[in-house]
């Protein structure tokens, strides 16, 4: 999860004036443009789930998408009517990660720790470490910034959402002071290992890509419902992997519902993480589904440069963000090609046509 950047807005309701558009048909425009440029630059065919071919149209996700009765699996007042979610003790989830033990630990974020456990696949009961489903179970910490406001977020929008590129969220334990979260388990990890730990096999154009598609179609599924939900925290280490390489988005602690009717922004205090967060959000406080956007293009930078968004030493030290060094190769190939051949990790001539491109995100 991100963190609190400021506080500049006071009211927080949504601001009448005039919309900014459908966001569903912008999510649409962004995928085709992705779509045709990998099409166009030959990476591949399977470059989202489906296997696309070349010359293929890339899927409408306005007649695609999820219906909002169907993608909101009821909308419960407080946790005990939440029949979509397993309610777990505590006890329960303690024998399914041996009491919380070292040596099942798997991460750990703002929310608290994370670790690897196992339950029954059919009665969803704690099962023997070893056997049975394995899934992921996340332990608020006592002193979390994020604290139980955020616990309650994530289990409001994910209790309720339903999509092949959203984490799905098994269920959840409120017993006494415990507060914890049961999700499926994502074997591959987050997309900042792959893209930043050392000794990772670097992965390939076409998986790049399709990871990109993937979390543009789960931010796309999330800002066509009315509902109109704003992630507010798009990252690389809150995208989960799966075994075969499709992207799913995680932690839905600073997701908040966007603006209605005529409503052009939502005013909120500003929370995310530095370099990932647009700029006009952090100075105006004024939140929009495009807030997610300019995270989106900082991901689909992280994917195509090997960089990170911020404090890479390659981008001039802590201050230095990949935006801003982004700026200055796009539409020039050559400057672009002669930088990248003097970093460890080469981009290929495909690679290299796709960042001088993308200046199609500044257009949209």
């Amino acid at each position: 999860m991100g963190i609190c950047l400021g506080s500049p807005a006071k009211s927080d309701h949504p601001v009448s004036g005039q919309g900014f558009g459908n966001v569903a048909s912008f999510w649409v425009s962004c995928l085709k443009k992705i779509f045709l440029t990998v099409e166009f630059l030959e990476i591949g065919t399977k470059v989202a789930p489906g296997n696309v071919k070349h010359g293929s149209n890339p899927p409408n996700l306005q007649t695609n998408s999820v219906a909002l009765s169907d993608a909101l699996v009821g909308f419960p007042g407080d946790l005990s009517v939440s029949g979509n979610l397993k309610s777990f003790t505590f006890n329960d989830l303690r024998n399914a990660t041996k009491n919380f033990s070292p040596d099942s630990l798997i991460g750990e974020g703002g929310f608290g720790y994370v670790f690897k456990g196992w339950i029954n696949e059919n009665t969803l009961a704690s099962s023997k470490p070893g056997t049975g489903t394995v899934v992921a179970v996340k332990r608020l910490k006592a002193q979390s910034f994020q604290g139980h406001r955020e616990w309650l977020t994530e289990v409001k929008y994910l209790g309720q959402l339903r999509h092949e590129n959203l984490v799905k969220l098994i269920g959840y334990c409120s017993e006494a002071k415990n507060r914890l979260l049961v999700y499926e388990f994502m074997p591959k990890g987050s997309l900042e290992n792959h893209l930043f730990k050392k000794g990772v096999q670097p992965m390939a154009w076409s998986t790049r890509m399709q990871i990109a598609v993937d979390i543009a179609r789960g931010l796309s599924f999330l800002h066509s419902l009315n509902a109109n939900i704003i992630y507010r925290d798009l990252k690389a280490s809150n995208i989960l992997i799966d075994s075969k390489f499709h992207a799913k988005l995680s932690d839905f602690g600073l997701a908040r519902k966007g603006p209605s009717g005529d409503g052009t922004h939502v005013s909120t205090r500003v929370v995310g993480t530095m370099g990932y967060t647009a700029p006009e959000y952090v100075a105006s406080g004024h939140l929009t589904p495009k807030s997610d956007v300019y995270s989106f293009g900082v991901v689909l930078l992280e994917l195509l440069s090997g960089r990170r968004a911020m404090g890479d030493e390659t981008l001039g030290g802590a201050e230095g963000t990949l935006v801003d060094w982004a700026k200055q190769f796009l539409g020039d190939a050559g400057n672009f090609q002669e930088s990248w051949t003097q970093d460890n990790l080469k981009l290929s001539r495909t690679g290299c046509k796709i960042f001088v491109h993308m200046d199609w995100l500044l257009e949209v």
